[in-house]
């Protein structure tokens, strides 16, 4: 009989996630179905979001089998609470690493800010006249600081990543990320989509061995893009949240982003497409059934 969820003590929550111990050596790590934007946890949740993304998660996990990672079971793992089950995950007990550690193979979002301002990003410098969406000549890694629940992470550079960690370890951050990041962008352009950029979280087991850990190479943690709509120098759809973000900032909410108001309550029709398209991104990505997932 699988345990209750409330049989374990709650470790942490964040945006989306949860975490919970089961024994010295091992925590639940548990996807909602919570939706974030603009610092904000809004009050409507996606429905499935949190399986699609575990799914996802296990399925770059698996691709990703040379690279050590944090699970610790199966996603069906008896000691899965029946009702996580399919958005939950037995996984690791880790050191994490206080850098949120991104690779950029384009130029949008924050990158393009940076750039715009400097003429680089997190320090690394780039060739003029580049726009929204550019491919950049090779990847970057262009590293953040993690921020508590309601403020930014803010980009960093890389000698601050060797403040925060050591440069041996700041250097294989930065190795990982770049190699990861590389093989994922192969794997799924052939598959017709663009990984413009994405971000990954480390951490340290007791034999000071570096863990890839959290989510990977999900739609909340990297940017897709479809590789037949792509054009240079436009905002560029994506399989994420950018459908809420849109709907948020659009006149149709009547929202205030500058406000201290939290935005409101999400239509059903933003609730159903924002679910189709996470949905779309796991089965294009990983050539699987959604319906075939646990849970």
């Amino acid at each position: 009989m699988r345990p209750s969820l409330e049989s374990y003590q709650h470790l942490a929550g964040g945006k989306v996630r949860d975490l919970y111990v089961i024994d010295d050596e091992h925590l639940l790590l548990v996807a909602s179905d919570r939706i974030s934007a603009y610092d904000h946890v809004l009050e409507t949740p996606i429905p499935d979001k949190g399986r699609v993304l575990t799914a996802m998660s296990v399925f770059f996990f698996n691709l990703l089998d040379a690279t050590n990672n944090h699970l610790a079971a199966e996603p069906d793992d008896e000691r899965i609470p029946e009702e996580v089950l399919g958005r939950a995950l037995v996984v690791k007990r880790l050191e994490m690493l206080p850098v949120e550690c991104v690779a950029r193979g384009f130029l949008t979002g924050s990158g393009l800010l940076d750039y715009q301002a400097t003429g680089s990003v997190c320090g690394v410098a780039l060739p003029e006249g580049l726009v929204e969406a550019s491919r950049l000549p090779e990847p970057i890694f262009t590293p953040a600081s993690k921020a508590a629940l309601g403020d930014h992470d803010e980009n960093i550079s890389f000698d601050d990543v060797v403040e925060k960690v050591g440069l041996n370890l700041a250097m294989k951050l930065r190795q990982d990320t770049l190699d990861i990041y590389e093989r994922a962008a192969m794997y799924a352009s052939e598959r017709g989509i663009l990984l413009a950029d994405t971000k990954f979280e480390f951490g340290l087991d007791k034999a000071g061995n570096l863990v890839l850990a959290d989510e990977v190479l999900t739609p909340d943690s990297s940017r897709y893009w479809d590789a037949n709509e792509y054009e240079e120098g436009k905002v560029q759809p994506s399989f994420d949240k950018q459908i809420v973000r849109n709907w948020l900032t659009g006149p149709e909410s009547g929202w205030d982003r500058a406000s201290d108001t939290p935005p409101p309550p999400l239509p059903q029709h933003v609730v159903d497409t924002t679910r189709a398209r996470y949905i779309e991104a796991y089965e294009r990505i990983s050539g699987l059934s959604f319906d075939d997932w646990i849970g």
